[in-house]
């Protein structure tokens, strides 16, 4: 029987206080239930509803603040933006829930923790409007990440990849786009407050997403083939940044993730809407009452 796989402190780093790296989290100040947003300041939104607060740390771009709503304890933290600060939030995360810091090995007895991100959306649809939540039931990963960890197979959805390639004329330049779907049990508790939706996760904010400010985007048709692709009746409904790493690094490790979005632009109607904070609002208090009941 081979000897259970110490971390090393190069792999795993601990500060000093027995927290963890970047998030400054110890173990204990984690829910199972975590809400994730890109922005600090949605963090005080949310925690804003919450019936007590237990911790409050700021660390870097990341703002933790653990508490209870309707009895029920959750966290909020804040990733920044990307899917490189998800790679950071999600593996530290599941090092707090099933990492022994003592032993720096794996724990025995697994903790599946419920990860949902709440974000904002441009749509690629002409019948999606601002306002609208729309849940990311498959994410399309431009961003590479779930390419470096094995097991990248056996989680997506490889058909679906295969026939977007071809439908796109994918540059091999680019990073193999891949297909991840959210949990299951995740859609159909929200799916009553928002529309089903194929999600691209973009690895950045411009010339990723199709926009041309002064540097031309490499395909100036990428987002009309991206608009046009259908597969089994299905089509891509939204960009946004993050939502690929969370719903893939998730299936890997076995953690139930999903990310809703608001829509605040247009990109048919080349329109944005920058007073979206009502509509973010409404889509935080819908999601603490769903997750509540779980």
């Amino acid at each position: 029987m081979s000897e259970k796989r110490v971390i090393p402190a190069s792999e795993l780093i601990i500060n000093e206080d027995g927290s963890i790296f970047h998030l400054h989290l110890r173990p204990e100040q984690i829910s199972d239930i975590v809400i994730l947003v890109g922005d600090p300041g949605r963090v005080e939104l949310i925690a804003s509803f919450f019936d007590n607060i237990e911790c409050d740390v700021a660390s870097r771009e990341f703002k933790t603040i653990t508490g209870t709503y309707k009895g029920r304890r959750m966290t909020a933290l804040s990733t920044g933006i990307g899917t490189d600060n998800i790679d950071i939030v999600v593996t530290e995360l599941d090092a707090l829930a099933n990492i022994d810091f003592a032993t720096r090995q794996v724990k025995e007895e697994f903790k599946q923790l419920t990860l949902v991100r709440l974000g904002t959306s441009g749509a690629l649809q002409e019948d999606i409007n601002v306002g609208e939540r729309v849940f990311a039931r498959t994410s399309v990963g431009f961003d590479g990440l779930l390419n470096y960890y094995a097991g990248r197979n056996d989680v997506c959805d490889l058909a679906i990849e295969k026939a977007f390639v071809a439908h796109t004329g994918w540059n091999p330049q680019l990073t193999a786009p891949y297909f991840i779907d959210a949990d299951e049990s995740l859609f159909e508790l929200f799916k009553d407050v928002t529309r089903e939706g194929i999600t691209i996760a973009a690895p950045g904010f411009y010339a990723p997403q199709g926009r041309w400010v002064r540097l031309q985007p490499q395909d100036l048709k990428l987002n009309e083939k991206i608009e046009s692709f259908r597969f089994e009746g299905r089509r891509i409904t939204n960009f946004e940044m993050e939502s690929s790493a969370l719903a893939g690094l998730a299936a890997l490790m076995g953690h139930k993730a999903g990310t809703i979005c608001t829509i605040i632009a247009q990109r048919i109607a080349k329109d944005a809407c920058t007073d979206y904070k009502p509509f973010v609002r409404e889509m935080v208090v819908d999601a603490l009452n769903k997750l509540a009941t779980i």
